[in-house]
């Protein structure tokens, strides 16, 4: 099996599972602990892409200058600055750390 037959088999996967919505019952969402599980579930899996993208490193978990561009990152959400400001404060902390390591 190819890369070209994942690629196609992930995306027909991806497919049927967008369509399978359309056929649950918006009565079933509407309740509240399927509501509650699908908002947790999002947040869950964000958290889980932030993680593989900040300490993964092909099948290695690495702790570089990502790690503190993240920390800042959230601590600067946390006061509620502005996002661009939050992009380009992280930005400038990870290239500070790989220019003096």
């Amino acid at each position: 099996m190819t890369t070209w037959h994942v690629i196609l088999i992930a995306s027909a996967a991806t497919l049927a599972l967008k369509l399978g919505g359309y056929f649950v019952p918006a009565g079933l969402l509407e309740r509240e602990r399927p509501a509650r599980i699908a908002d947790l579930l999002t947040v869950a899996l964000l958290a889980a892409l932030i993680a593989v993208q900040t300490l993964g490193a092909g099948q290695a978990i690495v702790f570089d200058a990502r790690v503190p561009a993240v920390i800042v990152a959230a601590a600067l959400f946390a006061l509620r600055v502005p996002f661009l400001v939050v992009v380009i404060v992280a930005a400038l902390v990870a290239a500070g750390i790989r220019a003096f390591v």
